[in-house]
This record gives C-alpha cells, structure tokens and sequence, in this order.
C-alpha cells in the first residue's frame, strides 16, 4: 500500500500503518490570525509554527470515505460520513505538523472511538455534503447544544496542480503528523499520502461559528482557498513523546 507514496524530502514513517481514509471534495479555508492568539491557544510544549511570521488556521470539509483499520473488519456504517476540521500549524523539536482545535464528524461510534484511542477533539455533528454539478453543499451544525455550525458551497475553478516546495501553498497543505496532547503528555501520529493534487476554488461560506465556539474570532477578510478532489491517507499509531 505504501509503494508509489514515496516523494521527495517526505519519508514513509517507520513500523506499519494501521488504519486508511480517503479524503473526497476537500475544501482548505485559510486565514491568517495574529500571532499572539493562537499561541495562547496551543498547548506550551508545541511551537506555533509561521509563514513569513505570519500564523495561519484552517478549515477543512470534506467527506471521509473507505475508513478501514489494517487486520480489521469494517466499522459498521462507519466508512463514509462528513467531517469538518479546524486546525493550526505547528512544530516539535523541528517536525512540523497540525494541532487541532476540533474536528467534527456524522457518526457517533467514530467520534467516540477517536476520543478514545487518539485523544483527538471530536464532536458529533448533523453534517451533509451533496453533491451540485462539479461542486459541493455542505452543512454542518454541532449536536452539543452550542453554535458551531458551517454551512457552505465551494467548487474548484482552476486546473490541478502540485504546490512548489516553498510556497505557501505547500506550506499550508503538506503536513505529515498531528500533534495532541492527553494528561499533560504529548502524543503524536504520522501519516502519509500522495502530494496533494490542489486547485484553486470558490466558496460561499454563508455560516461558520466553528472557530468562534473555540474563542477564536476570524479576520473579516476572504480565505485563501484550495481544493482537492481525492487523496488517499495512511495513519501510523499514536506515540507519546518521551
């Protein structure tokens, strides 16, 4: 599975991957937020990681398709549902990666398991992604009883591409470990894919109070956005740091 995922400067992880997702209609919504938010906001062990000086948060909608641990049958019901990530960038001891402020999904038995197993922020979610020509609809709204909700329609306008290594693009896009956090420990875990295949996108982002749930106030500026219709993921397992 991992033989043709092999490119430059991005090694295939150590040991055996575990599990395997693909990710379809993946919109990336970008904002650059000032740097001394996120930084209260990200646990003290983790670095924020910059563009430029610039600190940057993005959302991520897409449908999750194929969920399947290795060895394993699979979850019932559980191998297609929307989810919708909120994450940052940062680094540990000079690797880069994301810490995610949530990440929310439409089934139950996977946001629990994730909890669980990954000590990842999950939140069950009312969530749909249909289809409308070369575009998606997406809705999102969180079932805690508070007002995270996202509600958007967003298509791809240009040709596929692959981002140049110091972009930002590429900066933004190929990240290759989360890092989490559970009982003051850290924890992390490696993935890995194909370089993204991006194209440039259009969205109307008619609700989004995803962020504002979490105490983070989104500049009143436009997103930079990509679009990426597939990609397929392998996850390696969580590690704590030691």
């Amino acid at each position: 599975m991992t033989e043709g995922f092999q490119q430059k400067n991005i090694s295939v992880p150590e040991g055996i991957w575990i599990m395997r997702q693909t990710w379809n209609d993946v919109l990336f919504a970008h904002w650059p937020v000032d740097v001394s938010i996120l930084r209260a906001m990200i646990p003290p062990v983790l670095e924020l990681d910059t563009y430029n000086g610039q600190a940057w948060i993005s959302m991520l909608p897409f449908m999750l398709t194929n969920l399947r641990a290795r060895y394993l049958p699979a979850i019932p019901g559980a191998r297609t549902f929307p989810e919708l990530n909120l994450r940052t960038y940062v680094t540990y001891k000079g690797k880069p990666g994301i810490y995610f402020f949530s990440l929310d999904a439409d089934h139950r038995l996977a946001v629990l398991g994730a909890r669980t197993f990954f000590h990842l922020p999950y939140f069950y979610a009312d969530m749909k992604a249909d289809k409308n020509g070369d575009g998606i609809d997406y809705v999102s709204k969180r079932r805690d009883g508070g007002e995270a909700a996202f509600c958007a329609a967003y298509r791809p306008v240009s040709a596929p591409f692959t981002a140049e290594q110091d972009s930002l693009d590429y900066w933004l896009t190929e990240r290759y470990r989360l890092y989490t956090t559970y009982r003051s420990k850290l924890f992390y875990e490696d993935i890995h894919h194909h370089p993204w295949l991006l194209q440039h996108a259009e969205a109307e982002i008619s609700v989004n109070t995803v962020a504002d749930a979490h105490g983070i106030t989104l500049p009143g500026s436009d997103p930079l956005l990509h679009f990426a219709k597939k990609q397929d993921v392998l996850f390696w397992p969580l590690r704590q740091w030691h």
